[in-house]
């Protein structure tokens, strides 16, 4: 479903239906009473492909041009536990394609279970051919690479087609979270419940970005707050700034993003990306047990860290309407099942 009433310029854009639209938004009275907050998650972990999650909105957009060109192969890079890889083999399958990957080392001390298990497992299993990248944060290097498989399949006679995810290359995914907006504003005013404010994961930012400039085309004015997955508060404000204003062109609208529209929070990035801390696992299990919501390490169970140190800290307000954006990655749990056993262990030790 493409919401073209409230976004037009969407539908001069290629586009492939892979998910399941619209997702449903959920109550969660009893995580949001604990919180003293009104609480919604949009559950794009529920869009049906491979386990889900947002990713599927943006390869829409990315894998509409290869459905057009006829590609046989399609060629992505990621972190080893990407969920970003899994849900692009998933949609290649779909569309008849092969996949082709390439999993950067992005993560430090990791373990075997890791290494094997969660979205790792499913990329073996969904079929695609699996190469590794030595570094995990030089964005233009692991796009070279990726370029120089493609160039390979080329000689073979294969017509691949590279989905870029650097920031040299424009954010079309981002389009798939612009009509996430226009989708989410509909299902709001029929509901009659309008959110205070959206949190939301940002890590490369085409979530975050898209979100945000389909909101604002879409007229919705409602503070929209990043949670830091992956960078600092002072590299990503500046990149969702850049990328949301390169949706927002994409989108043929008039409509301006200012600085002050892009709001980050990085309290709870440390140690790291993918790296545990004592914030991630309470959010984890206070989802778990009150709502029986499951989050992921990287990038749910993080964000709704975020909004519970944002509830602490006073920026969300006691009584606030909140919407939650849930972007999946419920599969990463399993490789991260020592970490979290452990976490678990200590929080249930403090809880006693």
């Amino acid at each position: 479903m493409i919401p073209s009433n409230r976004l037009p310029g969407l539908a001069q854009h290629p586009h492939v239906q892979l998910g399941h639209h619209p997702t449903p938004i959920d109550f969660l009275p009893r995580l949001g009473k604990e919180l003293g907050i009104t609480l919604w998650a949009k559950r794009d972990d529920c869009n049906g492909l491979a386990f889900g999650g947002n990713k599927v909105r943006q390869l829409e957009y990315y894998l509409g041009p290869a459905a057009e060109a006829g590609a046989d192969t399609m060629l992505i890079t990621g972190a080893l536990q990407s969920n970003f890889v899994r849900l692009a083999v998933a949609s290649a399958n779909k569309l008849g394609m092969h996949s082709e990957v390439q999993l950067e080392e992005r993560v430090p001390d990791t373990d075997p279970l890791y290494r094997n298990s969660g979205n790792i497992l499913l990329d073996q299993l969904l079929g695609a051919t699996i190469h590794y990248f030595p570094e995990g944060e030089n964005e233009a290097a692991a796009d070279a690479s990726l370029d120089a498989h493609a160039e390979r399949l080329r000689a073979e006679g294969r017509k691949p087609h590279v989905v870029h995810l650097g920031i040299d290359h424009p954010p079309v995914g981002g389009l798939g979270y612009a009509a996430a907006a226009a989708e989410c504003l509909d299902q709001l005013e029929e509901s009659g419940e309008m959110p205070d404010v959206v949190v939301i994961p940002s890590g490369s930012a085409i979530t975050h970005c898209g979100f945000l400039a389909g909101a604002r085309a879409a007229g919705w004015t409602v503070p929209i707050i990043g949670i830091c997955v992956r960078r600092g508060a002072d590299v990503q404000h500046g990149r969702v700034t850049r990328r949301a204003r390169e949706v927002m062109q994409m989108l043929g609208s008039d409509v301006q993003i200012s600085e002050d529209d892009v709001v980050v929070e990085d309290d709870v990035l440390a140690p790291g990306y993918g790296r545990m801390n004592d914030a991630v696992a309470e959010a984890i299990r206070l989802a778990a047990q009150r709502e029986a919501l499951m989050l992921d390490p990287v990038y749910t169970g993080r964000a709704m860290a975020g909004l519970i140190q944002c509830v602490r800290n006073g920026q969300i307000k006691q009584g606030a309407k909140v919407l939650f954006i849930h972007t999946g990655g419920g599969p990463a749990l399993f490789a991260y099942q020592d970490k979290m056993a452990a976490k678990l262990a200590e929080l249930s030790a403090v809880f006693e």
